[in-house]
């Protein structure tokens, strides 16, 4: 066997176990990391509100009934905000809240009754000072 040969082989080796070991790698990046995924059943939206702040609202199944969350994000501490909540065209909560550290933010959870068919949740923000709103709505 010539130099070249036995050059070729080891070559050949060191690339196929470092393939082996990207193969792994990626293997346990699958197994092990990401972000979090929204749990099967969830349905989530966001969007931007009338200023510069966004709101997110998510529904999710809740032993027969729906957990809503909504969450409005200014950036900005201290901010006194009213909302309320309604399902399929009735309040069904409404209340104050105010931005807080780190992130600016405030959020909303409430349990509803799942009502027969599709039901439509939607989340509004006002912050009375500003005339910003903020309106999402989901189907679940």
């Amino acid at each position: 066997m010539n130099h070249t040969t036995a050059q070729n082989r080891g070559l050949t080796t060191r690339l196929a176990g470092a393939g082996t070991a990207l193969v792994l790698a990626a293997g346990a990046l699958t197994l092990t990391g990401g972000p979090a995924l929204a749990k099967d059943g969830d349905v989530e939206r966001s969007g931007s509100c009338s200023g510069g702040t966004s709101w997110k609202l998510k529904a999710s199944p809740e032993d027969g009934r729906i957990e809503v969350e909504g969450e409005v994000d200014s950036n900005k501490n201290g901010q006194k905000w009213r909302w309320r909540l309604m399902h399929n065209g009735s309040r069904s909560a409404r209340g104050k809240a105010t931005t807080k550290p780190p992130s600016g933010s405030f959020e909303v959870r409430r349990v509803v009754v799942d009502l027969k068919g599709t039901d439509k949740l939607t989340f509004v923000a006002r912050h009375p000072k500003s005339g910003e709103v903020c309106r999402g709505s989901v189907k679940f």
